[in-house]
Order: structure tokens, then C-alpha cells, then sequence
């Protein structure tokens, strides 16, 4: 089966910011009206901030929002370079989600423990509503770095060597993130242009490799398809 990627070009990333909010809300508006509740894994990066502090003034149902982290660095719990933290100042510490709907990645327990740990978590999890990723300069999405091998049959990897600091994290499998009703990639600025044209052309980047049955949007602006 041929996965389709739908490609939604913006001038500016500001543009991308916004139009991605109000499909957020969008799809857990669907989501919690159809099954009760409304499953979002988050990414981490700059413009995924930008739409977190927006996300932070909509009006939506948070108490049956359910918030999972597609990767994260093995880092102290309270060390600011963690995703976590970036989207609790962003938005979860000024909306009115449960506590008990928030699964962080304990990796300050290191990527063994915290793999095993965050296992456990999903294991209950039947699909996600809507995954939120990034693109790094190299092709990389969540902590799946090109050149970098890891069991098909996991759902959540171990991550070692990776090529930014820090060197251990953990990071949901291609496969777990393909496991969503929706996936949302959101890609700004020049540095991105290279693994966007490889992309295009077919090269075998992590980021081609996430192919939910219901395709991928890609949120990108004009900077980064130049």
C-alpha cells in the first residue's frame, strides 16, 4: 500500500505555527467526541514550542487530553533541555490537563530503565489520535537518527551515540509512531533544506520511514523547500 504524503507549503513559519494549532484542536475535538478522549504524542524543537505557547490560550476539553513524548534525553527531571520541561512551560503548566494524563519519559532513571519504564506506558495505548514530529538537518525525527539500527519489534528504543548531546535518550519506534490516526510533521527555516530535497528524492532518512495507513502531513515553510 502506497503511502500518500501531503505536503501543506506556508510563507512564513509563524504561518505554519498557526495553521498546525487549529488543526490540533481540530483533531481533539474529533478525537474526544468520537472515543472519549484525545491521545497526542509531542515533539520537541523550536517551532513545536512556538505552537505549544499558542496551543496554551485554545479553548478545547483538556481534562480528556492524554499526553505522550515521541523521544527524550536522558537528562535530570528538572533539566530545562528536556522536552518535557520545554512543553510544561509551553503549555501544560497553564492548561487544565490531569496530572495523571501526562506520561513523561523517566529517563533521568537512564535509557535501559526508562525504555522499560515507557513501555509499560503505551502498552495499553490501542492508537494515538495524532503524532506531532520534527525534522533535524540530518533527516532525523524524535531520537531515530540516520545510520543508527534498532529492533523492528520494539515499541520504544534505547538510544545511544546520538550524534547531538546528550548521547543517551529514548525514543518511541518507527513503528509506535506510525500507530496514530494522524501524523504531523512540522519543518521551518534554511538549515532544513538538504534533507528535504533527499526526501523527496527517495533517500532513506528516518523521516520516511514513519508511514502511518492514513499518510503524513508536512507542515513546511517557504525557507526550508527554497
Amino acid at each position: 500500500m502506497q503511502i500518500i504524503n501531503q505536503w501543506h507549503q506556508f510563507e512564513t513559519a509563524t504561518q505554519v505555527a498557526n495553521s498546525v494549532v487549529k488543526k490540533i484542536i481540530n483533531s481533539a475535538e474529533k478525537a474526544i467526541a468520537e472515543r472519549g478522549s484525545f491521545k497526542i504524542v509531542l515533539a520537541g524543537g523550536s517551532t513545536p514550542e512556538k505552537i505549544y505557547q499558542q496551543l496554551a490560550s485554545a479553548k478545547t476539553d483538556w481534562s480528556n487530553w492524554m499526553i505522550y513524548y515521541g523521544d527524550e534525553r536522558c537528562l535530570p527531571s528538572e533539566d530545562k533541555e528536556r522536552n518535557s520541561i520545554m512543553a510544561a512551560n509551553a503549555l501544560l503548566s497553564k492548561v487544565d490537563i490531569p496530572k495523571a494524563n501526562i506520561f513523561t519519559m523517566p529517563t533521568e532513571l537512564g535509557a535501559v530503565e526508562a525504555a522499560k519504564k515507557y513501555r509499560d506506558t503505551i502498552a495499553n495505548v490501542e492508537q494515538f489520535d495524532l503524532v506531532l514530529l520534527g525534522m533535524g538537518e540530518d533527516g532525523h525525527t524524535a531520537s531515530l537518527f540516520p545510520g543508527h539500527l534498532h529492533d523492528d519489534e520494539e515499541t520504544v528504543h534505547e538510544v545511544y551515540n546520538s550524534p547531538k548531546p546528550p548521547s543517551n535518550r529514548i525514543s518511541l519506534s518507527t513503528k509506535t509512531l506510525a500507530n496514530t490516526r494522524e501524523l504531523f510533521f512540522i519543518v521551518t527555516g534554511e538549515s532544513k533544506q538538504d534533507p528535504v530535497k533527499q526526501w523527496k528524492q527517495g533517500t532513506n532518512l528516518p523521516v520516511a520511514n514513519i508511514c502511518p495507513l492514513t499518510g503524513v502531513d508536512i507542515y513546511i515553510d517557504n525557507a526550508a523547500l527554497a
